[in-house]
């Protein structure tokens, strides 16, 4: 199977900050750093980072998706230290340049990842970090449990990933995945995402079932006249039942 593209939505992207959605990364970093972001969206986090490093730091995002980078370029353009490309990490031709290199949430979408953080170690200056934060979807849960429709879709979801070759435990097969790079110093450190009724993380799925839904149903994953009715029935339990959503990351660490 040729390589599978998801687009992502940006009003999930958006939301997310250095802070709350990638906490290992931002006790990590220094003034002065330079960073690469890989898969770095709207730049939400990526600002973060350019943040931290401050005016004597330089960060580079790069994602594939130039529509998503128009918005960054847009809302960060008042940061001289941060810059955008477009790029696929499969073919980042950096060669010992950077501090720290991080993915958050993108080997998820990779289907041969062994390849793409060999392609992150060679970025790293020697002695540098990766820092890699993902989900391990097949754990992910939800109390009580959701309406039967989003069950069915959710279930799809991850069908439809695995015939792809993303791997749902993705956060799980990190370690090894560094280790067979020749990383050194690993650290694992668990990150999961609580959230219930009042916190607008337990929305992201409504989102999911607007921008993916179609394209998986239209992969026979799912069937699309569902795909409405699935959308309202979680509304409706994140407004009257949800007690708690856990999502399922790791974040790990490494040195080249």
């Amino acid at each position: 199977m040729s390589e599978q593209h998801h687009q992502s939505d940006p009003r999930v992207l958006s939301r997310r900050t250095l802070e709350q959605d990638h906490r290992v990364l931002a006790r990590l970093l220094q003034p002065g750093m330079t960073v690469l972001d890989v898969g770095c969206g709207t730049g939400a986090i990526t600002s973060g980072i350019a943040e931290r490093v401050g005016g004597s730091g330089t960060v580079v995002g790069i994602d594939r998706d130039e529509s998503l980078l128009a918005i960054a370029g847009e809302d960060y353009a008042h940061l001289p230290q941060l810059s955008f490309e477009a790029g696929d990490l499969l073919s980042i031709t950096y060669e010992s340049r950077f501090d720290i290199v991080t993915a958050s949430r993108v080997l998820q979408w990779i289907s041969d990842p062994g390849a793409a953080i060999g392609r992150m170690k060679a970025a790293l200056k020697p002695g540098g970090m990766l820092v890699v934060l993902d989900y391990n979807h097949d754990q992910n849960s939800w109390d009580p449990a959701p309406p039967a429709a989003f069950q069915n879709f959710y279930q799809g979801f991850l069908n439809w990933r695995a015939a792809n070759q993303w791997d749902n435990r993705m956060a799980e097969h990190l370690p090894d995945l560094l280790l067979s790079a020749g990383f050194s110093d690993l650290k694992i450190i668990s990150s999961n995402e609580h959230a219930g009724r009042a916190e607008t993380a337990s929305g992201i799925w409504e989102h999911v079932l607007e921008s993916i839904g179609p394209q998986i149903a239209r992969a026979g994953f799912y069937v699309e006249a569902d795909l409405v009715r699935a959308k309202q029935e979680y509304g409706a339990y994140l407004a009257h039942t949800i007690r708690e959503q856990q999502l399922r990351l790791d974040t790990v660490t490494g040195r080249r």
